[in-house]
C-alpha cells in the first residue's frame, strides 16, 4: 500500500515538472534518423544501452525497471545486473523503455507534453482496442469480425514500435544534452548561470526519502567550503546542459 501511494505520488509530481524534453515524439525522426532507425529495427538492444548511459554507465546502481515497478530489487540484480537487464529489456521491453523515461524525467525535472500524452494515450488506447476486437472475434466466431481484429493487431503492433522508437530516440538525445555532446552554440548568448536548468526551484520532492534513482552519489560535506572539491563528479551534468 505504502509502495502504491508513493508511486502515485512520484506521478503527481511529473506532472509539476517545469522542463521539456530537448525534442518532441513528432521530431525525433528529424532529430537524429540513424538512431531512430536503429531504435526500430533493433528496440531491446537499444533500450539496454539507454538504461545503461542513464546509469552513467554504473551497473551498481541498477534495479530491475528502475525501481518503478512491483518485482524492482526482488530480481537479484545486485549479482548479475548485466543479465538482469539484459532480461528485462527481452521480457518486459515495454516496461524498460518507461522505466529509462521516468529515469531522465525525474532527475532532470522533465515533463511530457500534451502532444506526446496524445501520442502515447493512443498507442495504449488502440492496444486495447485491438484485443477486444480479438476477444469478441473469437467468441463471436465471425471470419469477418476476425480478419478485421487481425488488421487491428497488426495497426496497434505497428504503432507501438514506432512510438517506442521515438520514445528511445527522444531518450538518446536527451542524455546527448546532458553530457554536452551538441557543444556550443556559435554566435549564442552565453546561457545564464544557474544553479539549475530552470528559472524557478525545483518543486518539492513528494513522496521521495532519497534522490531519484540514477543520479551520482553526492560527495560527503566538508566544512570548508561549498561546494566542495571534486563536485560534480565528471560527466554530470556537463556545461551544455541548459535549457
Amino acid at each position: 500500500m505504502a509502495a502504491s501511494q508513493e508511486h502515485l505520488d512520484k506521478m503527481q509530481l511529473r506532472q509539476n515538472y517545469r522542463n521539456l524534453w530537448h525534442t518532441n515524439l513528432m521530431n525525433t525522426i528529424t532529430a537524429d534518423t540513424p538512431y531512430c532507425c536503429f531504435s526500430l529495427f533493433c528496440g531491446p538492444c537499444v533500450s539496454y544501452l539507454l538504461r545503461k548511459r542513464a546509469l552513467y554507465n554504473d551497473m551498481s546502481r541498477y534495479t530491475c525497471c528502475a525501481g518503478y515497478m512491483p518485482c524492482s530489487g526482488r530480481c537479484g540484480e545486485s549479482k548479475c545486473p548485466e543479465l538482469c537487464l539484459c532480461t528485462e529489456v527481452f521480457l518486459c521491453f515495454g516496461n524498460s523503455v518507461a522505466s529509462t523515461r521516468f529515469l531522465l524525467q525525474d532527475e532532470f525535472n522533465i515533463q511530457t507534453t500534451k502532444c506526446d500524452n496524445c501520442i502515447i494515450g493512443f498507442m495504449f488506447c488502440l492496444q486495447q482496442l485491438a484485443c477486444i476486437f480479438s476477444i469478441v472475434a473469437c467468441l463471436v466466431g465471425s471470419e469477418e469480425l476476425s480478419e478485421a481484429s487481425q488488421l487491428l493487431n497488426c495497426l496497434a503492433d505497428l504503432v507501438y514500435c514506432t512510438v517506442c522508437a521515438c520514445m528511445q530516440t527522444q531518450h538518446k538525445v536527451e542524455m546527448d544534452k546532458r553530457d554536452g555532446k551538441f557543444g556550443p552554440q556559435p554566435m549564442a548568448v552565453p546561457p545564464m548561470q544557474n544553479m539549475s536548468r530552470i528559472d524557478q526551484p525545483y518543486p518539492p520532492n513528494v513522496g521521495y526519502g532519497q534522490q531519484p534513482y540514477g543520479y551520482p552519489p553526492a560527495p560527503p560535506p566538508q566544512a570548508g567550503g561549498y561546494p566542495p572539491a571534486g563536485y560534480p563528479p565528471q560527466g554530470y551534468p556537463a556545461p551544455g546542459y541548459q535549457r
